[in-house]
């Protein structure tokens, strides 16, 4: 099922869902980014990253959503190495484009 990768809502929640590479965002994320894009304040200094701000336990709570979006990424590029395959794209080209050596491809695809 396809999901937000941003809010995780699933395809049929959304009005719209749109897919990149690997990433889809849903209308309303758009939208909520459109705003934050257009209400920017002058000046504004690039982000520290988030762990900075984060005590040891909030880090270690954040991991697993960060992993569960892994796993999202890694089912939706699923497909995409299985059509590869089915146009009968090698398993080292395969590997190549994910810089990952055939084997390791094959394993972790096949």
């Amino acid at each position: 099922m396809n999901r937000c990768s941003f809010c995780r809502r699933s395809a049929e929640s959304v009005d719209t869902l749109v897919a990149g590479p690997g990433v889809y965002i849903c209308d309303g994320c758009v939208s909520l980014s459109a705003e934050a894009i257009a209400n920017k304040p002058a000046g504004l200094k690039r982000a520290t990253p988030l762990w900075e701000s984060l005590d040891d336990e909030a880090l270690l709570a954040h991991l697993p959503r960060i992993e569960a979006i892994r796993h999202s990424v890694d089912d939706d590029l699923r497909p995409w190495v299985g059509e590869a395959r089915n146009r009968g794209i090698s398993w080292d080209r395969v590997g190549a484009s994910l810089g990952m050596r055939r084997q390791s491809a094959w394993e972790r695809f096949s």
